[in-house]
């Protein structure tokens, strides 16, 4: 299956003989490395590729290390005893440095451990070029371990490699850093000379120098007959980590975390507006879409309103013409049909019609009852009749006549 390349893979920023190697995933099929050599960390910067997941490995001249024999103590005092233990021999105040332990051994007896201390100052001036550029590694760990935990993940190792024009001489103990030299020049004559006194340096602090791992980096090969004369065990050579296995270790400042910190969270910021901007101008897009749309849909109808306009307005003149004959044509405007239903609508023989007139648009019925009652309930009868459906009644209050009589009009108006 294909590996997929993401941001969450390490960047690796490892020290070398001729300056930094860059050390980062490949993307290939097989999940392959790729290892970019760079002079300087500037000259390094490009191949980070901006990054987000930066691991720094410091060199050996830029860390203390320390191999610390500690009694034995309760879980929860452990590590204040370790800050001090440390603390005791740095020659900075703790504000100013970063340190960081790894356990090589714990028995009931005791402790050792790896501890490593880095100046920040001296750290800040390392990797200014990064700062300056707004890139704060993840994890700053020491090159050292990387590669004793890479190599040598148990028992004892010797490493030989070199940083700069230096040779960097480390003891691993179980993949821990328990003791490292930097030797100046890489000559086999010096060698020869000083690692009898780095042996007795190690014995002398409690490390068993009966090596089963000799390690020499391959850009040393020339180097190898020295060291196999110097070891019982055959020299073996390592190149390139690719990429090194992880290490406990982190030297990153708190000042550093914070601001890193603070950068992730601006990114995330920033990914969040992008994503709200994207949202916002694609709503923008489907808005102006939905415009068009409606724009298109009226000029459809009022195209079809302009071919429909001939018909409608032959319509209308036919429904004038039919509403103008509609009493000369229609049976319920017949004056014999009206008179009819007005006169099936009287109450009782009490009500009498006396005046009916009808024009084209409205009727007049003038009556006299015995009293205001039969009036009103023959008005209702007017209403309630199917055949007068076509016209709408309206009757005003009727006039009493001295007699007790009431003298009503009734008016009736085409629907």
């Amino acid at each position: 299956m294909k590996e997929k390349k993401t941001d969450s893979s390490p960047v690796f920023l490892l020290p070398a003989a001729q300056g930094w190697n860059v050390v980062r995933a490949g993307g290939g099929e097989n999940g392959s490395w790729d290892v970019r050599a760079a002079a300087t960390l500037e000259e390094a910067i490009p191949f980070l590729n901006g990054t987000s997941n930066l691991v720094l490995g410091l060199p050996i001249n830029s860390i203390l290390a320390q191999r610390l024999r500690l009694p034995a103590v309760e879980a929860a005092e452990f590590n204040e005893m370790v800050r001090i233990q440390i603390e005791k021999a740095l020659p900075y105040s703790s504000e100013e440095v970063t340190t960081d332990f790894e356990v090589i051994e714990q028995t009931e007896e005791g402790s050792v451990v790896s501890a490593v201390t880095v100046h920040n100052q001296t750290l800040s001036e390392l990797v200014g070029p990064l700062l300056a550029r707004g890139i704060i590694p993840s994890q700053v760990t020491v090159y050292a371990a990387q590669r004793a935990a890479t190599h040598a993940a148990t028992g004892r190792a010797f490493f030989i490699y070199a940083e700069g024009a230096a040779l960097v001489c480390a003891i691993s103990e179980d993949g821990k850093i328990g003791f490292t030299r930097s030797l100046e020049g890489a000559s086999a004559g010096q060698l020869q000379r000083d690692l009898p006194q780095l042996a007795l340096s190690a014995e002398l602090q409690g490390i068993n120098t009966s090596f089963p791992l000799v390690l020499l980096d391959e850009s040393l090969a020339e180097l190898r007959d020295v060291v196999q004369g110097l070891f019982v065990s055959r020299a073996d050579l390592i190149g390139v980590e690719t990429p090194p296995s992880a290490t406990k270790l982190n030297l990153l400042p708190d000042a550093w975390r914070q601001r890193r910190g603070e950068l992730v969270r601006q990114a995330e910021w920033k990914k969040r507006l992008l994503w709200a901007g994207g949202v916002y101008a694609a709503m923008l897009l489907l808005f102006a879409a939905y415009l068009m749309v409606l724009r298109a849909q009226a000029r459809r109808l009022e195209r079809r309103i302009a071919n429909d306009e001939p018909k409608i307005a032959f319509i209308r003149k036919a429904e004038t013409k039919w509403k103008a004959l509609a009493p000369a044509i229609d049976p319920h405007y017949y004056p014999i049909e009206v008179l009819l239903h007005l006169f099936e609508s009287l109450p009782s023989p009490d009500v009498q019609i006396t005046i009916f007139q009808q024009s084209a648009r409205q009727l007049s019925v003038d009556g006299e009852a015995k009293s205001a009652a039969l009036a009103y309930q023959f008005a209702d009868k007017v209403k309630k009749n199917a055949g007068l459906q076509t016209f709408q009644f309206e009757m005003a209050a009727p006039r009493l006549l001295p007699n007790d009589h009431a003298q009503f009009r009734l008016e009736g108006k085409p629907r």
